[in-house]
């Protein structure tokens, strides 16, 4: 008997608690629902025949609603493989616009902001900017990096809206402001914000905004750069076709890209929720802080970051001085529960978090992070399943 490959592949138990939103969330069944019917659809979105046609206009599709979530025309999205290729594209030194080159001499980048962007792209070396012990940026400060420019050279910048480990929310409105003063441009990751505080690319004041598929409840494997103004691109990373307006060459996605597209149409329902969402937070967090003092003093104190900060409703990211991270994570697992602690870009590591350090934390504590990241489909069951869980970890470290 012939046995599939996809009967080999291994399955999660349905009785596990996924609480890791914002290193992935899962599958909307309405985004697998668009790429099935992608899927149907199997030609090359740039030929020219029927089944070409039809390949279009789901990509089309799907590039206006991603486009009517950041306020932008559907001639401002380009797509690419995810939003760590998307950050590549856009931190490139030079942009081209009908009148020519725009050549930036330097890049700054926040202290916090994702490996992707502080990676620097194109760039030889960004700056960095600090950020406050509460994780905002210093606006401060880098007024007076500007200030002591020696040159007028335009120059790009980059600001996360909200940062995927503790869900803090940046004031990028302001920075933007004081950039464009400065004659510069400014580039937003917008990626664990989408669907959870509004991303218009206009209110924000961005010039360039980055997304991505999987954090909303699309498919991995797709991303997009939205352009403030459409006649200023990025030189290109990927050459060669002219799929994405010359900007990204390579055969779209289109099956990813369908349920990309699903997923930011839905996203706009969901901020509706969001207040309630921080009520439930708050609960969440006090009745975490109940556990751990009835632990004992056994261990340090309970931290909440960016608990006086405003944040993402959906994000706690906290510690307990004297736990190792990894070790809790282990146990949890065990228990059927995943969370993360800090980013999920490290391999799977478990290192200290640079966000953290950056805030001023001492590195056990930064080692100690556990994130909690809810979503679309966390239940009330699902949060009492990790405080029970939480507790009684503590316990057995008694």
């Amino acid at each position: 008997m012939t046995v599939s490959t996809m009967e080999t592949l291994p399955k999660m138990p349905d009785n596990r608690t996924y609480l890791d939103y914002n290193a992935s969330a899962p599958l909307l069944p309405e985004a697998k629902d668009a790429m099935v019917q992608a899927l149907e659809t199997s030609a090359n979105a740039s030929s020219v025949h029927g089944e070409g046609r039809a390949a279009r206009a789901v990509l089309e599709r799907a590039r206006g609603a991603i486009a009517g979530l950041a306020g932008v025309g559907v001639d401002h999205v380009i797509f690419t493989s995810g939003a760590s290729e998307a950050a590549q594209l856009a931190l490139s030194p030079i942009y081209h616009h009908p009148d020519g080159e725009i050549v930036f001499d330097k890049l700054y980048v926040s202290a916090v902001e994702h490996p992707c962007i502080l990676s620097g792209g194109r760039f030889e070396q960004p700056e960095i900017i600090p950020v406050t012990k509460e994780g905002v940026v210093d606006i401060a400060a880098f007024a007076e990096t500007l200030s002591n420019r020696s040159t007028e050279k335009p120059f790009l910048a980059a600001l996360m809206l909200a940062n995927n480990e503790t869900g803090i929310i940046q004031p990028v409105a302001e920075m933007a402001a004081l950039v464009h003063a400065a004659g510069g441009f400014l580039l937003v990751d917008a990626v664990q914000a989408a669907g959870r505080v509004p991303v218009d690319m206009a209110s924000l004041g961005a010039d360039f905004l980055i997304l991505s598929s999987h954090k909303i409840g699309g498919p991995q494997g797709a991303g997009a750069l939205l352009l403030g103004d459409k006649n200023i691109k990025p030189t290109p990373l990927i050459a060669g076709g002219s799929q994405e307006h010359r900007l990204r060459a390579g055969t779209e996605n289109v099956a990813a890209i369908a349920g990309f597209g699903e997923a930011a149409r839905l996203c706009t329902g969901r901020l509706d929720h969001m207040q309630e969402m921080i009520y439930v937070r708050d609960k969440f967090e006090n009745q975490l802080t109940e556990i751990c003092k009835l632990a004992g003093n056994s261990h340090g104190s309970l931290t909440i970051f960016g608990q006086q900060t405003r944040r993402l409703a959906n994000t706690t990211c906290f510690a307990v001085k004297g736990i190792n991270a990894e070790t809790a994570l282990i146990s949890l697992d065990l228990d059927g529960i995943s969370v993360s602690s800090g980013s999920a870009c490290s391999s799977g590591r478990v290192e200290p978090s640079h966000v953290l350090k950056a805030m001023g934390q001492e590195s056990d504590i930064a080692r100690a992070a556990i994130r909690v990241s809810c979503g679309w489909n966390t239940t009330a069951a699902d949060r009492q399943k990790f405080l029970e869980a939480w507790a009684s970890y503590l316990r057995r470290l008694t």
